[in-house]
């Protein structure tokens, strides 16, 4: 898009390029400043040029070795801090002015090219301009081309903004200089628009003052590339907290919190196998090869390791492996330059312990829900957990989420070949069933195929066929390795042998919720779940272990007067039982 002096343009909230190019041998400084909405900006540090080329948000940085008769600057929005609303596009020259510039143009570059591109027209001899400006608007960025200029340099820009300028002492002035050229040089005044509208209307500029001669008095003060002092810029991770090449000393390393470079300094460690990586001490020789580990660092890391596994051990247990907690404590094991595999290892049965109870909370209400199982994926992934009790874990969570959405209505679709179908339904589930109907000489199975489609349920046989409309159908349920539907006619229900009864159930539950529309919104729970606080008691009280046979794996919450008979979802009603001890239990009290 072609902008012309005014107009505005909406750019993508990503990282972009702006380059600066003209035709000439003129070397251009490029700069930028980020200002807050008062138009100024909140220190020095929010001034990048060549002295600061990156800011320390790292929003702007500017490219110290650009194409010859470029200049340019990487500008990532995302990284741009709250309090700056604008950031402003400028640049200088030491040697001429930007009226001698042929081809003078800034464009603006995304990941797909180029997206804006202001050729600068009508230069004032000015030493300094600013080009256009990023800016905020209805929580979008936009692109504005301004093309002002200042003819104090960039010291005159710089100032205009709030920027500290150090001045160098005047020299003497002669007696015979003239009232005309003891003139401050004025800056040229701004173009710009009055509204946001389209079409980028201007108001008129004031008529700026015919520029006298500079003398050796009125000539504005330089600026120096050693004006700003700005802080080092921050580590390539800015949100990591951990020790990084001190900026100021390359043989020492400086610690970063996360938020700016500390006082906390260290040696570099020596990665000579003969020393200890932690201390850089010599280590003792063994006598058959090898080195002994590092006595003083290995007594201080067991004497920390045994506070710090309770702390994290708390940390895990209350706001979780995704809270900023969790974070501090993996951070004071890098402060102690402990390996954080170390850590982990420590940490490994409490870790384990603790997914356990995830997925018993999980499966307390009979569903799995997707923070759930992302929940438990971060704490396997954090504590970097494995072995074949993890694995059965991560299946049955899987397990458990896919059910739950089955019965929540989320249900596959199949193909049907030879079935004849209303134009508006569709087939979920079409599987080999075995009917199993009670006759007076004892049971009758009959083998066919169950049809699920989004209107009825469909069994067919030899010799037989069965066609249940799901507004017939009261409920669903797996009993024994069959699934039983009842409906509100006596002779209405039905009971089918399948091979997996759980997931043919969740399916049939989910036809049947779709159908009578009674299927839950994302994110609400059944009105029988049990609250964070009661299982955390039942939990405490039980010992995390089956009460049956004491078994620490595959643990459920049970209900000891089943919910059928009337029994309540409060902890004197609660009780920890594994797979096992739950399922020889059944429905008894």
């Amino acid at each position: 898009m072609e902008l012309r002096k005014g107009a505005h343009a909406p750019v993508p909230t990503s990282l972009l390029a702006v380059v600066v190019s003209w035709r000439s041998e003129h070397a251009v400084d490029a700069h930028a400043l980020l200002v807050t909405e008062s138009g100024l900006v909140r220190g020095d540090r929010d001034f990048v040029f060549f002295n600061a080329p990156r800011h320390a948000s790292q929003a702007v940085t500017l490219d110290q070795e650009p194409a010859p008769g470029t200049a340019r600057l990487s500008v990532s929005l995302p990284r741009t801090e709250p309090e700056v609303a604008r950031i402003v596009i400028s640049a200088s020259l030491d040697d001429a002015t930007f009226d001698q510039l042929p081809d003078l143009t800034l464009t603006v570059h995304a990941a797909e090219g180029p997206i804006a591109e202001f050729a600068v027209e009508g230069i004032e001899d000015v030493q300094a301009m600013m080009f256009g400006e990023f800016y905020r608007r209805d929580g979008q960025w936009r692109f504005r081309a301004i093309g002002q200029g200042w003819s104090g340099g960039l010291t005159g820009l710089a100032t205009e903004f709030g920027v500290t300028v150090d001045e160098p002492a005047p020299r003497p002035v002669p007696i015979r200089a003239s009232a005309s050229t003891a003139e401050t040089p004025s800056r040229i005044p701004a173009a710009l628009p009055d509204n946001d509208s389209p079409d980028g209307d201007l108001r008129r500029p004031r008529p700026a003052p015919d520029r006298a001669p500079h003398t050796a008095a009125t000539r504005p003060p330089a600026l120096t590339r050693r004006v700003i002092d700005v802080p080092p810029p921050p580590p390539s991770d800015p949100d990591y907290a951990d020790w990084h090449p001190d900026p100021d000393n390359p043989d020492q390393l400086r610690w970063w919190d996360g938020d700016e470079w500390t006082s906390s300094v260290r040696p570099h460690p020596r990665t000579h196998g003969t020393r200890c990586h932690r201390c850089g001490n010599p280590l003792r020789r063994k006598f058959f090869g090898g080195h002994s580990p590092c006595k003083d660092c290995a007594a201080e890391i067991e004497e920390f390791l045994t506070h710090w596994h309770n702390r994290a051990r708390r940390v895990l247990t209350g706001p979780g492996t995704q809270s900023p907690e969790w974070t501090e404590v993996w951070a004071a094991l890098r402060f102690h330059r402990i390996d954080e595999d170390h850590g982990r290892a420590v940490l490994r049965e409490a870790g384990l312990t603790h997914v356990e109870r995830m997925v018993a909370f999980a499966f307390a209400d009979g569903e799995v829900f997707a923070d759930e199982l992302e929940a438990f994926e971060h704490v396997v992934s954090e504590l970097s957990l494995s072995g074949g009790s993890v694995d059965d874990l991560r299946r049955r969570m899987h397990r458990g989420r896919t059910l739950s959405r089955l019965r929540g209505g989320e249900l596959p679709a199949v193909t049907t070949p030879g079935l004849h179908l209303d134009p508006d339904e569709r087939v979920h589930l079409d599987l080999p069933a075995v009917h199993v109907r009670m006759l007076a000489r004892g049971p009758r199975n009959t083998e066919g195929r169950l049809i699920a489609s989004s209107k009825k349920l469909r069994f067919v046989g030899d010799g037989t066929g069965i066609e249940l409309p799901w507004n017939r159908v009261v409920s669903v349920h797996p009993e024994h390795g069959t699934v039983v539907l009842a409906a509100t006619s006596a002779r209405g229900g039905a009971t089918f042998g399948v091979t997996d009864p759980d997931y043919v159930a969740a399916a049939l539950e989910g036809a049947l919720r779709v159908s009578k529309r009674l299927v839950l919104t994302p994110g609400q729970r059944d009105s029988r779940s049990i609250s964070q606080d009661v299982k955390a008691q039942v939990w405490q009280r039980d010992g995390g272990v089956c009460v049956e046979c004491g078994d620490g794996h595959y643990l459920e919450f049970d209900h000891i007067i089943p919910l059928s008979r009337g029994g309540a979802t409060s902890a004197t009603n609660l009780q920890i039982l594994c797979r096992a001890c739950n399922r020889a239990k059944g429905a008894r009290i």
